[in-house]
């Protein structure tokens, strides 16, 4: 069996430069391919180099909603020139967040302690930043990674209003409601369920997944956030920066389909199959 992450950040730096570890690992329980994605310029080269260590990475380059307060400012100029260069990479992780603006500075220090720093971007400047990576995404013909938080009705604004993206977007961690999923299923959009949606507290979130058209549906664990429940964490690992915050492993990924084969009350081989397949016809190349 083959096993497809439609979204995490091995880049990140949490894991210490483990990177071919945990590709080795992640292949050796029968993950097939992965999309990493970049959060801003400055972890694109990261990204990159994940993607020269294993057949497995898909890349992708995106200016992620929480970071746009330390965008570059040839940043967009930057996207193009690697998507120029890097014809089979894709566009994310890009989106649109209100949540977070709503945070105090203690809890936005949990995510990015930069934030302490400098207040996030207005959701003005995020949907600047958003329109203008998308535009982007569908002139050059590239598959679309998209973050939501309580932001859904202005990105359906934006989504109504745009160019369709020709390979279509992927709404990664999916949390909006199950009414939005026809309109957003017919503008070109694919939903992921992590792992982390199996915790108790999240089962509004997963009762909406029994809704998604099953040709529109992905798998991802976002390692190394959003660590499923214990009994899904079959490769525990810890940051050696913080050696008790525990991180999610890419290589969690089988036991989180194994846990949505059951939740959908479908078999585990027949959900493999088809998110290959609607794998490969968003991020196939």
């Amino acid at each position: 069996m083959s096993f497809c992450d439609a979204h995490n950040h091995l880049q990140d730096a949490r894991f210490s430069n483990r990177q071919s570890r945990l590709l080795a690992t992640a292949e050796s329980v029968g993950v097939t391919r992965m999309v990493v994605n970049g959060a801003c310029a400055d972890d694109w080269p990261q990204v990159l180099e994940c993607s020269q260590l294993s057949r497995l990475v898909i890349p992708s380059f995106g200016l992620h909603p929480w970071y746009l307060h330390e965008m570059r400012s040839n940043a967009l100029d930057l996207l193009e020139q690697f998507l120029t260069k890097y014809p089979h990479s894709a566009v994310g992780e890009i989106g649109l967040d209100r949540w977070i603006l709503a945070q105090p500075p203690s809890v936005r220090a949990r995510y990015q302690p930069d934030f302490l720093k400098s207040e996030p971007a207005t959701l003005t400047q995020q949907i600047e930043a958003f329109v203008a990576q998308w535009r982007l995404a569908v002139r050059f013909r590239r598959p679309i990674t998209v973050h939501c938080l309580n932001a859904w009705g202005r990105l359906l604004e934006i989504l109504r209003t745009e160019e369709r993206a020709p390979r279509g977007f992927l709404l990664h961690s999916y949390g909006g409601s199950a009414d939005l999923v026809p309109e957003l299923a017919k503008l070109g959009a694919y939903f992921s369920f992590p792992g982390y949606f199996a915790l108790d507290r999240k089962r509004r979130q997963r009762e909406v997944f029994q809704k998604i058209p099953r040709d529109r549906l992905l798998v991802e664990t976002d390692a190394p956030d959003q660590l499923p429940p214990e009994e899904l964490t079959q490769f525990p690992l810890f940051s050696e920066l913080e050696p008790t915050r525990a991180l999610n492993h890419p290589a969690n990924l089988p036991a989180i389909y194994e846990y949505l084969a059951k939740w959908l009350e479908t078999d585990l081989g027949e959900l493999q199959v088809q998110v290959e397949e609607n794998f490969n016809r968003l991020f196939g190349t």
